[in-house]
């Protein structure tokens, strides 16, 4: 890699981000190197071009270090735009030398030939792209370049899918490379993000962590391991400590808002790679072994990310986070958040790693209801000293975020689309406090009821599964009930009995859509189910369209013992269906029509792709794959065995 330490800097870092847009109003994401001055030009198929001057009113600007610089476009428009048609745009840039485009300072996120980006905004959700895991170092392809393969293609603006959502996982805060670490800590010097104080920690500042020996490969020593002040530490099989950040991962564990910051830059852009020489740090003979292993996948993974800033640059993307975007097992348990929220240090690294969510992905999403949080951060801003966030404000920030209920979100789509926080509000189990919690408590699952209330049909995005593999969740079970949910990362729908019920309830409820889609991810591997209510007649049809990973795969050898296994296990005939929270459920899957031996879970990284008739309802349901290998289609058993005598007869 060249030393690219004194290259100039560009003006945009990483964005435009396409995020909510809607005829009357769009919002876009960038991050600059310094306070840019803005304009917007639209120019929708077959109409006049527009341009929209981006004041303060309508672009926000927040600093992020000493050259980065957050700016949220939020642009009403006085006409609404066209749907079902293209509109070309471009971002300008507005200095005295005159106007720069696109083309100019990100020629990468055009497609060959194009003088433009442009989107289209569809009248109704009729396809849609969804994914989650997309973790940089993971050996598979990226997904996102399906997206970009697709949007590449000659297409009708009705061709093109309404959004990508991204339910989970988008970056991994609690699993960092080790090259990623180093390519993090010299972005932050590059760009002069802020440092901070850090208190419960045996560094005192965000440099003294950046220069601690045990920096890279040993992050978990920095936690507090006092026998007699176990606070980050639960006893785990025969008196071993566990720490709370329990991801078996977590030796390079980012900590400090700057790091945050700087990882979700370079997973969204090429362009902060191009200011970074690596300088391997000081390792031992094994620490570089693997150093040298991790920073082939990183190579490899950089070289595609101008496809997928592309297709950012093309699509609306909605998100919402899962527990990678902060740490493993976030809020799993009552007695994790005791823990977790009762030291200083581990409350501070969730607290930026959520900070950074609502920056980078919450913002864009629902930008009305983060007025009152955003003012605090500005607030935290004015008050830096030499470059470093005040404490006192810092920790009241964190404060706020972690009371704050409004991470969820519902778009006025057609058919509505309503997005889970399965994190934050969480059913706390009251028999035992190491039990998992319930994934939504009550009162956010009456909430859930009250939206979806009087709707023909909706799409519902949990990041994990409402309905999972039976096998698995069985396992998890066992592993609760012995006192060890957290090493398996027992977090699903029917770990906890009221939430489970509540949910069960919610689909049997008079009111409530005839037709439910739910988009998940979490687990690595792709599914679907179709679930209806066992002696019902006018049972509402529920299809699980499970999506995972973007950038990540199960173990192949065990995903398949576990397909096999729940096969015969919980075949329809089988008693132990009538074990399982869900024996009021008909639960029929739908077959991946690439498969050889009927199995039922389809192991490959890529994005999911769902298609909808005018009711809502999947009309088709594919699974692209990363390595450009054709996608798999979901489908009935009957279709599957006739796919699947074809393929053994070629």
């Amino acid at each position: 890699m060249p030393d690219n330490t004194h290259a100039p800097l560009p003006d945009v870092l990483a964005g435009p981000l396409l995020r909510r847009l809607e005829p009357g109003r769009l919002v876009l994401w960038l991050v600059a190197s310094r306070e840019l001055t803005l304009q917007l030009w639209l120019q929708p198929e077959g109409q006049a071009q527009q341009r929209h001057s981006l004041g303060d009113e309508h672009c926000q600007q927040l600093p992020l270090g000493q050259h980065a610089v957050l700016h949220l476009i939020d642009l009403p428009l006085s006409q609404a735009l066209p749907q079902d048609a293209r509109i070309a745009y471009d971002l300008q840039i507005v200095d005295d030398a005159g106007a720069k485009g696109m083309r100019d300072w990100a020629p990468h996120l055009l497609h060959d030939g194009a003088e433009h980006a442009d989107f289209v905004l569809r009248s109704r959700v009729d396809q849609l792209l969804h994914g989650s895991c997309r973790k940089p170092h993971h050996a598979a392809d990226d997904g996102l370049l399906c997206a970009d393969r697709l949007l590449a293609e000659p297409h009708d603006a009705t061709q093109r899918p309404a959004l990508l959502l991204m339910s989970g996982d988008q970056v991994y805060v609690d699993d960092v490379a080790g090259p990623m670490l180093c390519a993090i800590h010299q972005l932050i010097a590059r760009l002069g993000l802020f440092d901070e104080f850090l208190e419960g920690a045996v560094v005192e500042n965000s440099q003294s962590l950046y220069a601690n020996p045990v920096g890279y490969y040993q992050r978990a020593e920095l936690l507090p391991a006092v026998k007699s002040n176990q606070t980050l530490r639960d006893k785990f099989f025969g008196g071993v400590e566990k720490p709370v950040f329990t991801s078996s991962s977590a030796d390079n564990h980012l900590v400090t808002f700057a790091e945050m910051i700087a990882m979700y830059l370079l997973v969204w852009s090429p362009l902060p790679w191009t200011l970074i020489s690596e300088k391997q740090p000081a390792l031992d003979d094994e620490q570089q072994q693997r150093y040298a292993s991790e920073r082939e996948r990183i190579d490899a993974f950089r070289q595609n990310l101008g496809q997928a800033a592309r297709v950012f640059a093309h699509l609306p993307t909605l998100m919402i986070f899962d527990d990678h975007d902060v740490t493993d097992d976030w809020n799993l348990s009552a007695r994790w958040e005791q823990t977790a929220y009762g030291h200083p240090f581990s409350k501070r690294i969730i607290g930026n790693a959520l900070l950074a969510y609502l920056l980078c992905q919450g913002w864009g999403n629902n930008p009305d209801v983060f007025e009152e949080p955003l003012q605090v951060f500005r607030e935290l801003l004015e008050q830096r000293q030499d470059d470093h966030l005040q404490a006192t404000a810092h920790d009241a920030l964190i404060d706020q975020l972690l009371a704050f209920e409004q991470w969820h979100y519902v778009l006025p789509t057609t058919p509505a689309l309503l997005v889970l926080d399965t994190r934050t509000r969480r059913w706390r189990s009251e028999g035992h406090q190491s039990k998992p919690s319930g994934l939504m408590d009550w009162e956010a699952l009456c909430d859930f009821q009250q939206a979806l209330l009087d709707h023909p049909s909706c799409i519902i995005v949990s990041p994990a599964p409402m309905f999972g593999v039976k096998l698995i969740e069985g396992i998890q079970k066992l592993f609760t009930l012995a006192g060890h949910p957290l090493m398996v990362d027992a977090e699903n729908w029917m770990a906890h009995r009221g939430a489970a019920s509540v949910m069960m309830n919610i689909f049997r409820h008079s009111r409530t859509p005839g037709d439910f889609v739910i988009l998940s991810g979490d687990v690595h591997y792709s599914f679907v189910y179709r679930v209806s209510i066992r002696h019902r007649r006018a049972s509402p049809t529920i299809w699980q369209i499970t999506s995972s990973g973007i950038k990540n795969e199960f173990p192949a050898q065990l995903l398949d013992w576990f397909d096999r296994l729940n096969r015969w296990l919980y075949a329809p005939w089988s008693p132990l269906n009538w074990l399982t929270k869900r024996r009021r459920m008909r639960v029929t899957p739908l077959i991946p029509d690439r498969s050889r031996s009927g199995e039922r879970l389809w192991n490959s990284a890529g994005l999911g792709q769902v298609f909808f008739d005018e009711q809502g309802r999947p009309t088709r349901i594919l699974q692209l794959n990363a390595d450009g290998s054709p996608p798999a289609a979901f489908v009935a058993e009957r279709e599957a065995g006739a796919t699947e005598a074809a393929l053994l007869s070629e």
